[in-house]
């Protein structure tokens, strides 16, 4: 949905599936940049990722290829009802597409259980990953799997006891601004890690924006 306000136009894009109370953080994200606008940007353009859904390896390189230059790609993997060889398929397609320099990110959506994923995350790292994104789903065996492999992994929603920390303390502030919520949760989970500023991370779907206005060089925005 888009709608103006005194700032300008702003977009409220809820996934259908997360209920009202979750929604009510984007709707206030939304409301701020119609209403009151955003900061002074400190960079003029930030690096995008591709995302990969779980398609075989010809429609995964040629969504690759077809992004307009992106050097990092997210691939979905271990979806209901395909097996390991369909992920490693994928994944060495989109390594092919992107290159020895491209960073390939692989989002498993906590499909994976502690021992399927120390499985099969040696198993892929054979295509040089940058990281792994809620490979289980709970912060007990993201915990536990950070010991048994290399490859680093990202917590997201709330499998991360540091974000939702990080998430908790800044809400205890009311009348924080949106804005002003991002920059301190960049500092309290520690940038420079990607900043992930999707419908998965800190905030909202929204405040993805809002990262053009953290000093940090090193930060990303995934589309």
């Amino acid at each position: 949905m888009l709608f103006r306000g005194p700032a300008g136009w702003a977009e409220f894009s809820p996934f259908l599936d997360y209920d009202a109370a979750e929604c009510a953080a984007w709707l206030a994200a939304a409301r701020e940049a119609a209403e009151i606008g955003w900061p002074a940007a400190v960079r003029t353009h930030i690096p995008v990722n591709v995302t990969v859904p779980a398609v075989g390896p010809e429609p995964a390189a040629a969504i690759v290829r077809g992004s307009g230059g992106c050097r990092t790609a997210k691939v979905k993997v271990a979806e209901p009802g395909q097996r390991l060889s369909d992920d490693l398929g994928r994944v060495e397609a989109v390594r092919d597409a992107l290159g020895p320099a491209g960073k390939i990110r692989l989002d498993v959506n906590g499909a994976w259980d502690l021992d399927e994923a120390a499985r099969h995350i040696r198993r892929l790292a054979a295509f040089d990953l940058e990281y792994v994104e809620q490979p289980v789903g709970s912060a007990a065996d993201m915990a536990r799997l950070r010991r048994l492999v290399d490859v680093r992994t990202a917590a997201t929603r709330h499998d991360s006891t540091s974000s939702a920390s990080a998430e908790a303390t800044i809400r205890t502030s009311p009348g924080t601004s949106v804005t002003r919520q991002v920059r301190t949760g960049a500092a309290l989970i520690g940038l420079p890690q990607p900043a992930e500023m999707t419908g998965h991370s800190l905030l909202s779907p929204q405040s993805r924006a809002a990262i053009l206005a953290v000093p940090h060089p090193a930060a990303s925005v995934s589309a």
